[in-house]
């Protein structure tokens, strides 16, 4: 998501990358928190459980935790980073699509 809309929202900064993916980790921050927590507070459960089978469900528990907790980190920082690097420019792209829609109405 972060990377799609930083595509998206290149062309507004002149195809600085490195704006568009801080507007983008900065629109995107709330959504990807607010899922990652609602999985988490959903496990719960599964971390303070007792009785039979409490030791499986403690062990299912933290690998969910733990995996969207490390998968929120590298969403967050390693993405947005990578993206920097690698990403292509579409700088020019917005322009020259409004250029081909016009040639197609003529």
């Amino acid at each position: 998501m972060i990377v799609e809309f930083a595509n998206q929202t290149q062309p507004e900064f002149a195809g600085d990358k490195i704006a568009a993916v801080k507007k983008a980790a900065t629109e995107r921050l709330r959504p990807v928190l607010m899922t990652t927590a609602a999985m988490v507070i959903g496990v719960v459960p599964l971390l303070t459980a007792a009785g039979a089978g409490a030791q499986s469900r403690f062990s299912i528990g933290l690998v969910i935790t733990v995996g969207m907790t490390i998968g929120t980190l590298f969403t967050l920082f390693v993405v947005p980073t990578v993206y920097t690097f690698l990403a292509d420019d579409h700088s020019g792209k917005v322009a020259g699509q409004s250029q081909s829609v016009l040639a197609n109405e003529q």
